[in-house]
C-alpha cells in the first residue's frame, strides 16, 4: 500500500546517475568507467553478495578468483574443493548451486552466460534479483535489480506502507518504472551504492542525497520508519554433542555432511543429532569411537538463519593406529585450512584444541563462544 498524500516532485534517474558518476565505489568486481562487465565476475559477486555484507565479500572474492578466474576453471574443479574456498562465508547452499550453474553454463552455453534475465533465471542458483543485476550489470538489459538496500531506498522514496516482506512486489514495480533505457546497470549499481553510502538503515545522511527532493518519507520526516518489517520469529533452540578427537601423530576426526540439507558437502567433527531436547549425558550413544573421552566446560553457540545452536563439546585422545570409522578419515592438524569447515565447526574446534596447532585442549573453556551471527 502507497501513501500517495504528500506531493514531491517525481524520482529523476538521471539525478542519480550524476551522483553515481562522481561518488561510485571502487569494487574488485566493478568494472571501471568505459570498461566492459565482465558477466563471469559480476555473477560470482552477486552471488557471494547474497546475505552477506561487501566488508565479507571482497577477501573472499579476490581469493575465489585467483584459484578460479574463470567459469570454465569452476565449472571443471571438484565440488570439495569449491566447498573448500567458499567455507567462512556461509549459507553454503550457495557453494553448491555456483558450482552447478558454472557446469550449466559451459555445458549448455559454451562458457558464455546468457544476457537476458528469462535465459539467466533458468540456470541453477539464479533467482529474479541475480537474474536482473546480471542481465542489468553485464548485458546493459533494462532490467529492475531489487536487493536490501534498493527496498530500502524504493520504501523510502514512495512512503511504501506495506511491510516487507509483502511489499517486494510493489517494491519491484516501483523500481521497474525507473529504470533508464540507456544505463541500467549504471542505475542498478547507483541505487545499490545509494542505500549502503547514504540511505543507510539508521541515520541516512539524507542533506547529501540526490533523491533528497522527491523522497516522500524525507519529506515527512519518517525517513527512519521505512522500511517497514513484518517481525521475525527467533527459532528454537537446538542442542547436540560434537566429538574431536585427536590421534596421536596429530590428526583429527572428520566427515563430510549429506550434500542435501543445512551445511551441505561442507566438513565436521562427527556429531550427535541437533534436537530442541537433546541432552549431553546420553552423548556416549552417539560418539563415534569407543575411547576415553572428556566434556570440556562450556558450550559452543552459533546461530544459523533459522534457529541457534548449542554443543557440549567432547573430547577424546586415540592412539596413531586408530583406524576411522566408516564414512569418516583422518586430516592432519596442520592440513586443517585446507577442509571445507563452516563457521560453528571451527568453533568447536577451536574450543577443544585452541587456535594454533599442536596447542593442547584448555584446562578452562569459557562459559559459552559467541556466535558470528
Amino acid at each position: 500500500m502507497l501513501t500517495p498524500a504528500l506531493r514531491v516532485t517525481k524520482p529523476c534517474p538521471d539525478d542519480l546517475l550524476a551522483w553515481y558518476d562522481r561518488h561510485r565505489r571502487d569494487l574488485p568486481w566493478r568494472a571501471k568507467p568505459g570498461e566492459t562487465a565482465n558477466p563471469y565476475r559480476v555473477w560470482l559477486s552477486e552471488i557471494m553478495l547474497q546475505q552477506t555484507t561487501v566488508v565479507a565479500v571482497k577477501p573472499f572474492y579476490l581469493k575465489f578468483l585467483e584459484r578460479f578466474p574463470t567459469v570454465e576453471a569452476l565449472a571443471e574443479a571438484p565440488a570439495d574443493a569449491v566447498m573448500q574456498a567458499w567455507a567462512g562465508l556461509g549459507y553454503y547452499s550457495r557453494a553448491r548451486n555456483l558450482h552447478a550453474c558454472a557446469k550449466a553454463v559451459v555445458e549448455n552455453h559454451g562458457g558464455r552466460f546468457p544476457g537476458t534475465e528469462a535465459e539467466l533465471l533458468k540456470l541453477p542458483g539464479i533467482g529474479a534479483y541475480t537474474a536482473a543485476a546480471v542481465a542489468a550489470i553485464a548485458f546493459n538489459q533494462k532490467a529492475a535489480a531489487v536487493d536490501g538496500n534498493v527496498e530500502r531506498v524504493m520504501s523510502r522514496l514512495f512512503m511504501v506502507e506495506e511491510p516487507l516482506p509483502k511489499a517486494k512486489a510493489a517494491i519491484r514495480t516501483l523500481t521497474e518504472e525507473l529504470v533508464p533505457a540507456d544505463r541500467p546497470g549504471d542505475f542498478a549499481q547507483a541505487v545499490m551504492d545509494l542505500g549502503a553510502t547514504i540511505c543507510t538503515p539508521k541515520r541516512p545522511a539524507c542533506a547529501i542525497c540526490p533523491w533528497i527532493l522527491p523522497c516522500q518519507a524525507r519529506a515527512a520526516g519518517l525517513q527512519e520508519s521505512f522500511p517497514k518489517k513484518q517481525k521475525k520469529e527467533t527459532g528454537q533452540l537446538r542442542k547436540g554433542a560434537a566429538f574431536v578427537v585427536l590421534r596421536a601423530d596429530d590428526s583429527i576426526l572428520l566427515r563430510t555432511r549429506p550434500p542435501q540439507g543445512l551445511l551441505g558437502g561442507m566438513v565436521e567433527t562427527p556429531t550427535s543429532a541437533w534436537e530442541p531436547d537433546y541432552e549431553p549425558s546420553r552423548a556416549m550413544v552417539d560418539a563415534p569411537i569407543e575411547a576415553r573421552w572428556k566434556r570440556l566446560p562450556g558450550t559452543v553457540r552459533h546461530v544459523f538463519t533459522h534457529f541457534p545452536l548449542e554443543l557440549t563439546v567432547f573430547f577424546a585422545r586415540v592412539p596413531k593406529d586408530e583406524p576411522a570409522p566408516v564414512d569418516m578419515r583422518w586430516t592432519p592438524r596442520q592440513q586443517l585450512h585446507e577442509e571445507a569447515l563452516p563457521g560453528a565447526m571451527k568453533k568447536v574446534l577451536a574450543h577443544a584444541l585452541g587456535d594454533t596447532p599442536g596447542a593442547k585442549p584448555p584446562a578452562k573453556a569459557s562459559a559459552k563462544a559467541k556466535s558470528e551471527g
